[in-house]
């Protein structure tokens, strides 16, 4: 059988919120001012902004097993924003508040890639 894939990454919601999860995290982050703070906002920023990128890129792959990498890869990249929003609330760089929001939000769209990858056509 031959794969057809997601091809419109623009049609998915998980792509849709994962791009508004990224753009929360830079608008958090820009708060950020004391050089020492910066490395771990700016590790939050490139996992988050590689959430959707990934999701898009494996959008455009041609088989289901590319696809389903870059998918996995974005999950990767969710679990490693969640690690990065803990570490920022662990040492007082971002709000806690606003991190746990952002942590939920991250366990989502985990949740919405995993069923995106049981979903695509075998």
């Amino acid at each position: 059988m031959r794969y057809w894939g997601v091809h419109n990454f623009r049609k998915l919601t998980v792509w849709d919120r994962s791009r508004v999860f990224a753009q929360e995290v830079y608008v958090l982050t820009a708060r950020v001012v004391r050089p020492e703070q910066r490395v771990v906002s700016a590790q939050l920023r490139r996992s988050a902004l590689s959430i959707p990128a990934n999701i898009a890129e494996g959008c455009g792959k041609a088989s289901r097993a590319e696809t389903v990498r870059y998918l996995e890869i974005a999950c990767g990249s969710v679990a490693e924003s969640e690690h990065h929003l803990q570490m920022a609330a662990d040492l007082v760089i971002l709000p806690s508040a606003s991190c746990a929001t952002l942590a939920e939000e991250a366990s989502q769209l985990r949740k919405m890639l995993r069923a995106l990858i049981a979903r695509l056509p075998k």
